[in-house]
């Protein structure tokens, strides 16, 4: 069943996330990765959306995304992960779905929850044990937000509009340095709230 358009609106901020069928992987090798993000790249314009945060894990996905223009964010999602799974097929010699069903998608309208989700995405490899530090998992663009690589896939605009909005951590004074500095220091010490904690697992994976 096609998505209706009226469940994406312009200006609007979505979470859209999605994982392999049975939780099986849908990234192999670090050729599928980066073939992934070619294609977002290649789509993004196009379709009139910003990419804000992303994570590609070996099983699921995560992508923050604003909708710019008419078109619904749903046609810019199935033009790359059909194009994406048809490859995928091609190079692992097998068919069918590779997804579990169409991506899910969230309305994101809250400012603090806004950031708290950013951070949740780019913190997914660190909480599957994956890596260390999310500056060590390449296949995300935590490293753009923090000033470290000069990736394309992301929008400055919105982080340095919505990122000066964030409280500091409790007991502790704002540092007063850039937004790369501010959320490097969010991701690492600040500590969700109950509440947020709550509103995030309304929909984020188990995993």
């Amino acid at each position: 069943m096609p998505y209706r358009q009226s469940a994406f609106a312009p200006g609007n901020i979505y979470h859209i996330y999605n994982r392999g069928a049975n939780r099986q992987p849908i990234f192999f090798g670090t050729d599928n990765y980066e073939y992934c993000l070619r294609l977002v790249k290649k789509y993004r314009g196009e379709h009139q959306v910003s990419i804000i945060a992303y994570c590609l894990m070996p099983n699921h996905y995560h992508f923050v995304l604003r909708q710019n223009g008419d078109a619904p964010l749903s046609g810019f999602l199935q033009v790359v992960f059909n194009a994406y799974t048809q490859a995928v097929n091609r190079q692992q010699n097998r068919k069918g779905t590779l997804f579990e069903g169409r991506f899910k998608h969230v309305h994101v309208d809250d400012t603090a929850y806004f950031l708290h989700l950013c951070r949740y995405v780019h913190l997914n490899p660190v909480a599957a044990g994956l890596v260390q530090s999310p500056a060590d998992w390449l296949y995300s663009n935590y490293l753009e937000w923090i000033g470290v690589r000069k990736g394309s896939l992301i929008d400055r605009s919105i982080i340095e509009a919505l990122f000066p909005l964030i409280d500091p951590p409790e007991g502790s004074k704002p540092s007063g340095g850039s937004v790369e500095i501010e959320y490097a220091r969010f991701v690492t010490e600040y500590q969700a709230d109950k509440e947020t904690q709550a509103k995030l697992a309304r929909y984020l994976f188990d995993e």
